[in-house]
């Protein structure tokens, strides 16, 4: 890039001159009009006539210097033809002129570049202009673009611009309304569109502002600069027409689209179609067991406004509360103070997470004190009917060992047959006591969440055969401070290492002999060592293979399980991997099954090696093992540590004189917090391990609903 030459427009005469003392001007060099304090001045035609030619000139000279022979490829005179290019096309290096409107700029979008779209009457193309190469260019401004076609990281541009300012035009008149499933399709990309939702809530940072749309189809993020003095809280719960440009969001590493986004200048292309209230505490309190019943799904395109007593706060996360009619609870990004017990009013989206219905974006005050909610005691069978989501709760477990994975305080119990969790995130957290131990019977207390399955109900008494009903699969308690754990009963002092001590002390005043005293004392000490490594050996095989170490399905399931539920509640996703030796018998046939066995362990090794430490490897069966990935806001890491299993695994096996040949097919599934189900994500990522083993083994496959 060369030198910026930046000047005011005075008069036709003068910037006639200017230019004619500067011949090798346009020699690798921008040439920028900048528009003077009173305004744009309009050049006479025949004077903007010769600045466009100039400007031509000035991309034939690049060339020409560059070594490229001139009149080699056709220039391209639209957005139309350069974005339409095929990639192997776009690498050519087409010469570009055109004429065009500024629809979005940022000077400095963060990745060296500024992020510039421009549009003329046949569409819209990215520009890929150099970071802060021009301090302001407003948004409608007329410029004339000289460049040259690239292939993109995932469509064509425009790169090497010298843009010319010919003055002031105005936004494009027409956009085409598009709804999100053509947005996440990539056939709009870069184009000048337009977008109808209602506005779920905002985020600002320095310099832009981020607009969380809710299509009637799926959600959206609308980028735009920030404007000075504006308020945008008056945009949420709005319904509104937004114009801008779709912009994709890539994967860097094998350059598909992921997602999209829209680009809009700024408020001049919104266009409020239903303002939101102005004062949504004002609207009528619904009670809560009135969501997504159907005399209330008209309403539910804006927030509603809840009240009830509150139950459970986790600040910047979590709110639940009651009114006489149910129970709910919500995600909020909130950190006002709110005491259990006080009396609350709550507005926010309602939406169906996975199996309950919730409240999203959710902003509350205090009105008031109340009582705090009495916890209803349960027993394990009673909360498995599903009747008690979002309830204030007690049950008696027994306290099994801790989810040492997870980043709160997460309590495993047993009642029963069953196993659930309590949890408590590590912010609200007191050091735990010593009381706490493995074997104690705990009281636990806090709401109850609960995960179902969603079937089809058989016919029976009330119910018609085909009714969609709900059966619960699990559930954990969601506890408010550390003195929702109650100890019930301590663990058994009468451990065989106790027994075993009064044993020797008997046989020590039985006998006085102080000879026997100090052998039982001994073989004391030993018995309890056996013992602590006998059960810290039993636990461990019950939890883990005894072949490769690895973890069970018993295992991954309950860390999947606290996963998805995790994620949902962070506004992450998860991942899965199955991963799949290929040709595994042919091994053990060959070589034998002591073979098989070592190509097991070492499978097991680069595994572990392969992901990272809060990661979770499972043998699933067999030569089958799964991965789950938690926590994972990016879907690319999955990709990356993928790609990985299948190098490390590719390396042959050495076993005895033999060097054997291995390797897996991977069967990656990524979800986001909204999609997250257990079930679905297993099946998901099984059907992709297939499609990798279709596809010709030793690779991986990411699943796709195509």
């Amino acid at each position: 890039m060369g030198r910026v030459t930046s000047f005011s427009v005075a008069s036709s005469a003068e910037l006639r001159n200017r230019i004619e003392s500067a011949p090798r001007l346009y020699r690798g060099t921008l040439v920028k009009l900048c528009l003077s304090s009173a305004g744009p001045r309009f050049l006479d035609a025949s004077f903007a006539a010769l600045l466009a030619f100039l400007c031509a000139f000035a991309g034939a000279a690049n060339a020409a210097w560059a070594g490229e022979p001139p009149g080699q490829l056709p220039t391209l005179t639209t957005a139309l033809a350069a974005h339409s290019l095929h990639s192997d096309e776009a690498r050519r290096a087409y010469p570009v002129h055109l004429r065009a409107v500024v629809t979005y700029y940022d000077p400095n979008l963060g990745n060296g570049y500024a992020a510039l779209f421009v549009n003329d009457e046949t569409g819209s193309i990215w520009v890929n202009l150099p970071a802060d190469t021009i301090a302001s260019l407003p948004i409608g401004t007329l410029v004339d673009v000289t460049g040259m076609t690239a292939n993109g990281l995932f469509a064509p541009y425009i790169a090497s611009p010298h843009l010319l300012v010919i003055g002031h035009s105005h936004l494009p008149e027409k956009a085409a309304q598009v709804n999100h499933a053509s947005l996440f399709s990539g056939t709009c990309d870069g184009q000048w569109i337009e977008v109808e939702g209602t506005v779920h809530s905002f985020s600002e940072a320095d310099r832009t502002v981020t607009l969380h749309l809710e299509m009637p189809d799926g959600p959206i993020n609308v980028l735009m600069m920030r404007e000075a003095g504006v308020d945008y809280s008056s945009l949420v719960d709005a319904r509104v027409l937004i114009r801008g440009n779709a912009a994709p969001i890539f994967s860097r590493t094998k350059y598909q689209m992921v997602g999209a986004r829209l680009m809009a200048p700024g408020l001049a292309a919104i266009k409020v179609l239903e303002p939101a209230p102005a004062d949504p505490f004002n609207q009528p309190v619904a009670p809560v067991d009135s969501l997504m019943r159907w005399d209330h799904i008209s309403i539910l395109k804006h927030r509603v406004h809840l009240r009830g007593t509150v139950t459970l706060l986790w600040p910047g996360s979590s709110l639940c509360i009651r009114d006489d009619s149910g129970a709910i609870c919500m995600r909020t990004r909130e950190q006002t103070p709110i005491a259990v017990g006080d009396i609350a009013d709550v507005i926010g989206f309602a939406e169906i997470a996975g199996d309950a219905h919730i409240l999203t974006d959710v902003v509350y005050r205090p009105v008031g004190k109340g009582q705090p909610a009495v916890a209803t005691p349960m027993l394990v069978d009673a909360i498995l009917h599903g009747l008690n989501d979002s309830e204030l709760i007690s049950i008696d477990g027994q306290l099994i060992g801790r989810d040492q994975a997870s980043s709160d305080t997460t309590l495993m119990l047993s009642a029963g047959k069953v196993i659930f969790t309590a949890v408590l995130p590590k912010s609200l957290a007191d050091p735990e006591g010593d009381e706490w131990k493995t074997g104690s019977k705990l009281r636990i207390t806090g709401i109850c969440s609960v995960s179902v399955n969603a079937e089809n109900s058989a016919a029976g008494e009330g119910v018609s055969e085909g009714e969609g009903t709900t059966v619960a699969k699990s559930f954990r308690v969601l506890m408010r401070s550390p003195s929702d754990i109650v100890v019930l009963q301590k663990a058994s002092w009468w451990t065989p290492a106790h027994i075993l001590l009064l044993l020797a002390l008997a046989l020590v005043s039985t006998l006085c002999v102080l000879a026997w005293v100090v052998m039982l004392r001994r073989r004391v000490e030993r018995q309890t060592i056996l013992l602590r490594e006998s059960e810290e050996r039993f636990r461990h095989m019950a939890l883990h293979d005894a072949l490769t170490g690895l973890a069970t399905r018993l295992l991954l399931r309950d860390r999947l399980d606290t996963a998805v539920d995790a994620a949902k509640r962070r506004q992450t996703g998860l991942a899965l991997l199955m991963v799949d030796l290929d040709k595994f018998k042919d091994i053990n046939d060959t070589f034998g099954h002591h073979a098989g066995d070592e190509v097991l362990r070492v499978t097991a090794d680069r595994l572990l090696a392969a992901v990272r430490k809060a990661d979770t490897v499972a043998r699933f069966g067999g030569d089958e093992f799964v991965i789950l990935l938690a926590d994972l806001l990016d879907p690319r890491i999955a990709e990356i540590i993928a790609s990985k299993i299948v190098e490390n695994l590719a390396a042959p096996i050495s076993f005895s004189e033999l060097t054997l040949q291995v390797s897996v097919s991977v069967g990656v599934c990524w979800a986001s917090a909204k999609e997250l189900d257990a079930e679905e994500l297993t099946k998901c990522a099984d059907a992709a391990l297939y499609q990798a083993k279709e596809n010709g083994r030793n690779r991986f496959h990411v699943y796709s609903p195509e």
